[in-house]
Protein backbone atom coordinates (compact mmCIF):
# COMPACT_ATOMS: atom_id res chain seq x y z
CA UNK A 1 0.00 0.00 0.00
CA UNK A 2 1.34 3.55 -0.67
CA UNK A 3 2.12 5.46 2.40
CA UNK A 4 3.50 2.38 4.03
CA UNK A 5 7.50 1.94 4.78
CA UNK A 6 9.03 -1.14 3.67
CA UNK A 7 9.44 -3.51 7.01
CA UNK A 8 12.97 -4.28 8.23
CA UNK A 9 13.84 -7.35 10.34
CA UNK A 10 15.80 -5.84 12.53
CA UNK A 11 16.03 -9.71 14.06
CA UNK A 12 18.22 -10.72 11.08
CA UNK A 13 21.70 -10.60 12.45
CA UNK A 14 20.34 -11.92 16.08
CA UNK A 15 18.87 -14.79 14.32
CA UNK A 16 22.60 -15.60 12.12
CA UNK A 17 24.40 -15.14 15.61
CA UNK A 18 22.23 -17.35 17.39
CA UNK A 19 22.53 -19.71 14.03
CA UNK A 20 26.01 -19.65 14.24
CA UNK A 21 26.01 -20.37 18.12
CA UNK A 22 23.76 -23.84 17.88
CA UNK A 23 25.93 -24.62 14.67
CA UNK A 24 28.99 -24.55 17.12
CA UNK A 25 26.95 -25.79 19.95
CA UNK A 26 26.00 -28.83 18.15
CA UNK A 27 29.68 -29.97 16.74
CA UNK A 28 30.89 -30.01 20.29
CA UNK A 29 34.11 -29.08 21.67
CA UNK A 30 35.93 -29.97 18.58
CA UNK A 31 34.66 -27.13 16.86
CA UNK A 32 35.93 -24.70 19.18
CA UNK A 33 39.70 -25.78 18.42
CA UNK A 34 38.71 -26.12 14.71
CA UNK A 35 37.81 -22.65 14.90
CA UNK A 36 40.73 -21.23 17.37
CA UNK A 37 43.02 -23.06 15.13
CA UNK A 38 41.42 -21.46 12.07
CA UNK A 39 41.99 -18.30 13.44
CA UNK A 40 45.30 -18.61 14.39
CA UNK A 41 45.74 -18.95 10.27
CA UNK A 42 43.64 -16.18 9.19
CA UNK A 43 46.28 -14.09 11.55
CA UNK A 44 49.19 -15.34 10.02
CA UNK A 45 47.61 -14.91 6.48
CA UNK A 46 47.03 -11.05 7.56
CA UNK A 47 50.23 -10.53 8.49
CA UNK A 48 51.93 -12.62 5.46
CA UNK A 49 49.65 -9.96 3.19
CA UNK A 50 50.46 -6.94 4.87
CA UNK A 51 54.32 -7.52 4.85
CA UNK A 52 54.45 -8.90 1.59
CA UNK A 53 52.76 -5.54 0.35
CA UNK A 54 55.38 -3.62 2.33
CA UNK A 55 58.27 -5.90 0.61
CA UNK A 56 57.37 -5.71 -2.54
CA UNK A 57 58.85 -2.82 -5.33
CA UNK A 58 59.20 -2.07 -8.49
CA UNK A 59 62.01 -4.26 -9.54
CA UNK A 60 62.49 -2.43 -13.37
CA UNK A 61 61.67 0.78 -12.19
CA UNK A 62 64.30 0.58 -9.59
CA UNK A 63 67.11 -1.43 -11.87
CA UNK A 64 66.66 1.86 -14.01
CA UNK A 65 67.02 4.57 -11.94
CA UNK A 66 70.33 3.16 -10.39
CA UNK A 67 71.76 2.05 -13.57
CA UNK A 68 71.54 5.44 -14.43
CA UNK A 69 73.55 6.63 -11.71
CA UNK A 70 76.07 3.94 -11.70
CA UNK A 71 76.87 4.79 -15.68
CA UNK A 72 77.64 8.40 -14.52
CA UNK A 73 79.75 7.32 -12.19
CA UNK A 74 77.05 8.16 -8.80
CA UNK A 75 77.49 5.23 -7.03
CA UNK A 76 76.67 7.04 -3.80
CA UNK A 77 73.89 8.27 -5.83
CA UNK A 78 72.35 4.99 -6.46
CA UNK A 79 72.86 3.83 -2.69
CA UNK A 80 70.70 6.86 -1.58
CA UNK A 81 68.49 5.80 -3.45
CA UNK A 82 68.32 1.84 -1.74
CA UNK A 83 68.36 3.94 1.49
CA UNK A 84 65.90 4.18 3.93
CA UNK A 85 63.14 1.48 2.53
CA UNK A 86 61.27 -1.15 3.97
CA UNK A 87 61.34 -3.38 0.60
CA UNK A 88 64.02 -5.75 0.70
CA UNK A 89 65.32 -5.70 -3.22
CA UNK A 90 66.57 -2.33 -2.72
CA UNK A 91 68.75 -3.51 0.42
CA UNK A 92 69.97 -5.99 -1.26
CA UNK A 93 71.07 -3.91 -3.98
CA UNK A 94 72.39 -1.63 -1.64
CA UNK A 95 74.87 -4.55 -0.77
CA UNK A 96 76.59 -4.63 -3.86
CA UNK A 97 76.37 -1.21 -4.49
CA UNK A 98 78.57 -0.56 -1.32
CA UNK A 99 81.33 -2.64 -2.54
CA UNK A 100 80.92 -1.87 -6.82
CA UNK A 101 84.55 -0.24 -5.86
CA UNK A 102 85.55 -4.40 -5.23
CA UNK A 103 86.37 -7.63 -6.96
CA UNK A 104 83.31 -10.01 -8.62
CA UNK A 105 83.48 -12.33 -5.37
CA UNK A 106 83.04 -10.12 -2.81
CA UNK A 107 80.25 -7.97 -4.51
CA UNK A 108 78.45 -11.74 -5.17
CA UNK A 109 79.19 -12.60 -1.40
CA UNK A 110 77.75 -9.44 -0.54
CA UNK A 111 74.75 -10.22 -2.40
CA UNK A 112 74.55 -13.91 -0.96
CA UNK A 113 74.37 -12.89 2.37
CA UNK A 114 72.35 -9.83 2.08
CA UNK A 115 69.79 -11.83 0.43
CA UNK A 116 69.80 -14.96 2.76
CA UNK A 117 68.97 -12.81 5.38
CA UNK A 118 66.14 -10.92 3.39
CA UNK A 119 64.54 -14.12 2.12
CA UNK A 120 64.52 -15.69 5.52
CA UNK A 121 61.52 -12.44 6.27
CA UNK A 122 59.68 -13.39 3.24
CA UNK A 123 59.16 -17.41 4.19
CA UNK A 124 58.69 -16.35 7.77
CA UNK A 125 55.55 -18.11 9.17
CA UNK A 126 54.39 -19.64 5.57
CA UNK A 127 54.80 -22.65 6.36
CA UNK A 128 52.64 -22.89 9.17
CA UNK A 129 49.62 -21.94 6.74
CA UNK A 130 49.90 -25.44 5.65
CA UNK A 131 50.12 -26.69 9.09
CA UNK A 132 46.81 -25.01 10.09
CA UNK A 133 44.78 -26.54 7.27
CA UNK A 134 46.21 -30.20 8.06
CA UNK A 135 45.16 -29.60 11.51
CA UNK A 136 41.69 -28.16 10.62
CA UNK A 137 41.53 -30.83 8.54
CA UNK A 138 42.46 -33.97 11.14
CA UNK A 139 39.92 -32.31 13.64
CA UNK A 140 37.48 -32.24 11.25
CA UNK A 141 37.72 -36.03 11.04
CA UNK A 142 38.09 -36.21 14.83
CA UNK A 143 35.14 -34.75 15.60
CA UNK A 144 32.90 -37.01 12.78
CA UNK A 145 34.43 -40.08 14.54
CA UNK A 146 33.81 -38.72 17.85
CA UNK A 147 29.89 -38.28 16.82
CA UNK A 148 29.83 -41.41 15.07
CA UNK A 149 30.65 -43.07 17.94
CA UNK A 150 28.84 -41.25 20.37
CA UNK A 151 25.68 -41.46 18.79
CA UNK A 152 26.10 -45.54 18.03
CA UNK A 153 27.00 -46.11 21.79
CA UNK A 154 24.18 -44.41 22.42
CA UNK A 155 22.10 -46.51 20.68
CA UNK A 156 22.55 -49.96 22.37
CA UNK A 157 20.74 -48.43 26.05
CA UNK A 158 18.25 -45.77 24.91
CA UNK A 159 14.51 -46.03 24.92
CA UNK A 160 13.29 -46.79 21.50
CA UNK A 161 11.34 -43.47 21.17
CA UNK A 162 14.72 -41.70 22.08
CA UNK A 163 16.91 -43.49 19.29
CA UNK A 164 15.98 -41.26 16.22
CA UNK A 165 16.88 -38.06 18.15
CA UNK A 166 20.32 -39.21 19.70
CA UNK A 167 21.25 -40.53 16.29
CA UNK A 168 20.51 -36.93 14.70
CA UNK A 169 22.50 -35.38 17.31
CA UNK A 170 25.19 -37.83 16.76
CA UNK A 171 25.14 -36.84 12.98
CA UNK A 172 24.86 -33.28 13.62
CA UNK A 173 27.64 -33.70 15.76
CA UNK A 174 30.23 -35.39 12.99
CA UNK A 175 28.71 -33.06 9.58
CA UNK A 176 29.47 -29.98 11.90
CA UNK A 177 33.08 -30.40 12.60
CA UNK A 178 33.44 -32.72 9.04
CA UNK A 179 32.21 -29.36 7.70
CA UNK A 180 33.70 -26.45 9.79
CA UNK A 181 37.08 -28.40 9.41
CA UNK A 182 37.06 -28.45 5.44
CA UNK A 183 35.67 -24.92 5.18
CA UNK A 184 38.90 -23.93 7.41
CA UNK A 185 41.80 -26.22 5.61
CA UNK A 186 40.40 -25.05 2.25
CA UNK A 187 40.37 -21.23 2.72
CA UNK A 188 43.39 -21.34 4.74
CA UNK A 189 44.87 -23.36 1.58
CA UNK A 190 43.95 -21.14 -1.00
CA UNK A 191 45.48 -18.04 1.40
CA UNK A 192 48.88 -20.26 1.31
CA UNK A 193 48.64 -20.35 -2.11
CA UNK A 194 48.06 -16.65 -3.47
CA UNK A 195 50.65 -15.59 -0.17
CA UNK A 196 53.51 -18.64 -1.92
CA UNK A 197 52.73 -17.20 -5.19
CA UNK A 198 53.44 -13.35 -4.00
CA UNK A 199 56.63 -14.70 -2.05
CA UNK A 200 58.27 -16.50 -5.08
CA UNK A 201 57.76 -12.86 -7.34
CA UNK A 202 59.58 -11.37 -4.09
CA UNK A 203 62.81 -13.80 -4.50
CA UNK A 204 62.70 -13.81 -8.01
CA UNK A 205 63.12 -10.22 -8.23
CA UNK A 206 65.95 -10.62 -6.03
CA UNK A 207 67.92 -13.42 -8.08
CA UNK A 208 67.14 -11.54 -11.05
CA UNK A 209 67.82 -7.83 -9.77
CA UNK A 210 70.98 -9.17 -8.41
CA UNK A 211 72.21 -10.73 -11.59
CA UNK A 212 71.64 -7.28 -13.40
CA UNK A 213 73.05 -5.19 -11.02
CA UNK A 214 76.30 -7.21 -11.15
CA UNK A 215 76.55 -7.01 -14.49
CA UNK A 216 75.97 -2.98 -14.67
CA UNK A 217 78.90 -2.70 -12.04
CA UNK A 218 80.69 -4.90 -13.76
CA UNK A 219 80.52 -3.60 -17.32
CA UNK A 220 81.16 -0.07 -15.00
CA UNK A 221 84.31 -1.36 -14.03
CA UNK A 222 85.68 -2.52 -16.95
CA UNK A 223 84.97 0.36 -18.79
CA UNK A 224 86.86 2.50 -16.16
CA UNK A 225 90.29 -0.26 -16.09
Amino acid sequence: MEGMSPVVNSESPVSLINTVASFMQDGGIFMWVIAAVWGIGVVIVIDRYIKYRQYHVDGPSLMNELQRYILSNDIQGAIRACSNSTQLLPRVLKSALKRASRPQEQIQNAIDATAMEVISKVEKRLPYLQLVANISTLFGLLGTIQGLMSAFAALDTADPTQKAEILAKGISLAMNTTFLGLVAAISIMVAHAFLASKSQTIISDIDEFSIKIMDVIGTKNETEA
